[in-house]
């Protein structure tokens, strides 16, 4: 395909053009991701997740800037909220990073979640699989915000950063299940705050209780971001995480991990498809009005719905 060997050979707008596909469900999307898929496989991928108003935003353009500094190309995915109107992403994430907006060597897609849950969109694996195989060297994948259910970045990336920020009566919300369990680095952001001190010894003592923290130990950083201090040593510690993988056999682990998931979701993605292009769809409004009669029960009809591909 064209396109291809045009995002091979460095062109943004075919990038752009086949992330639009891929997010559209556009007809050859898959074969082209299928195509590209050898190519990926070489970029650090790092989750960006935490609350409303930590500075996700602001961290991720001071990031993007350091790791320019170093000679690394990046690629940026911003996950926004989703236009009540038009279905895209509101953009504001984007907005708030002019300062690597202009840069050649920084591709900045934002995505709107499209009611997806867990803080990314549906289509963000397909995206970083896209920027992976143009070359970027880090991919920093920001999260809509939600609050405490985005833990699905952790499926996607390979190093997962919690943005915390004190005073905004967000402390507890760091040790509520999921979130311990899947922050690689906390970032105690807008430390000039009051009570910043008081968020990293909390933190810290929760995670001498977290029986996840096997060979690495998070480490809590305090950064402001917007005047670009403790930025550094938030990359470094990104740097640190990403060879503790590899030294440790983790990488692999994870690499497989997210494989096993990855799978599954395409799978019944291609069963949802199957179903529905066979004329199943009619089949399931039936199976729907003889549950509501109450002439089935919905797990005898859904025994029925798959009984196709059973056979």
């Amino acid at each position: 395909m064209e396109i291809l060997s045009r995002l091979l050979d460095g062109d943004r707008r075919a990038v752009a053009r086949l992330m639009s596909m891929a997010e559209n469900d556009s007809p050859g999307a898959k074969k082209a991701l299928a195509e590209l898929y050898p190519h990926t496989g070489n970029a650090h991928i790092i989750g960006i997740t935490g609350p409303p108003g930590s500075g996700k935003s602001t961290l991720v353009d001071k990031l993007a800037l350091f790791y320019r500094t170093k000679g690394k190309t990046v690629g940026i995915i911003a996950v926004d909220p989703t236009s009540p109107f038009t279905g895209g992403a509101l953009l504001g994430d984007r907005i708030r990073m002019n300062e690597v907006a202009l840069d050649k060597e920084v591709f900045i897609r934002s995505m709107g979640t499209r009611g997806h849950l867990g803080g990314l969109a549906l289509k963000t694996g397909d995206l970083v699989k896209i920027l992976d195989a143009f070359g970027k060297d880090i991919i920093l994948v920001e999260t809509v915000g939600a609050g405490q259910s985005e833990v699905e970045v952790v499926k996607t990336a390979h190093t997962t950063v919690i943005v915390e920020v004190p005073g905004m009566g967000d402390d507890i919300q760091a040790i509520k299940a999921g979130i311990l369990e899947i922050g690689d680095i906390f970032v105690i952001n807008k430390s000039d705050m009051e009570g910043a001190d008081e968020t990293s010894r909390e933190l810290d003592a929760m995670l001498d209780m977290n029986p996840e923290n096997s060979g690495w130990r998070p480490p809590i950083i305090q950064t402001i971001a917007n005047s670009n201090i403790g930025v550094d040593e938030v990359v470094e510690a990104m740097d640190q995480h990403m060879e503790h993988l590899k030294s440790t056999g983790n990488y692999h682990k994870r690499i497989k991990a997210r494989t096993r998931v990855e799978l599954m979701e395409i799978i019944r993605d291609n069963i949802h498809s199957y179903l529905i292009e066979s004329g199943q769809d009619e089949k399931f409004d039936s199976l729907v009005d003889m549950i509501v009669n109450g002439e089935l029960d919905p797990y005898t009809a859904a025994e029925e719905f798959v009984k196709p591909i059973k056979e």
